[in-house]
């Protein structure tokens, strides 16, 4: 199935849109921004506290800790400490919480 440049299937007994009139900027699908804000600590005890704007965002220890070091020195520490904590939202997260339904909501 193709990509849609507006996310809508064509109804039955229509012809399909050509994309070709649709400028090439309009087709992109927007990059993400990279993730920022985090820092991670380790202690004496082998415990990593990552925190995000200079708040607890997460704690590990043991194995995870070992993991998470490990994953820290081979890539990108920012997008990994995002990942730990899970405090990464995608594009399509952020466009649900505007959506009229979910307007309030937490």
């Amino acid at each position: 199935m193709s990509l849609l440049v507006y996310g809508r299937r064509p109804r039955p007994g229509r012809p399909r849109k050509s994309t070709a009139a649709v400028p090439c900027a309009l087709r992109t699908i927007p990059r993400m921004p990279r993730p920022d804000g985090f820092s991670f600590v380790r202690r004496a005890d082998g415990t990593v506290l990552i925190a995000h704007h200079q708040r607890s965002a997460a704690t590990l220890r043991g194995a995870g800790a070992a993991r998470f070091l490990a994953e820290v020195e081979s890539g990108d520490a920012q997008l990994v400490m995002a990942r730990w904590t899970g405090a990464y939202e995608f594009g399509n997260e952020r466009r649900a919480r505007q959506h009229p339904r979910n307007r309030g909501r937490s």
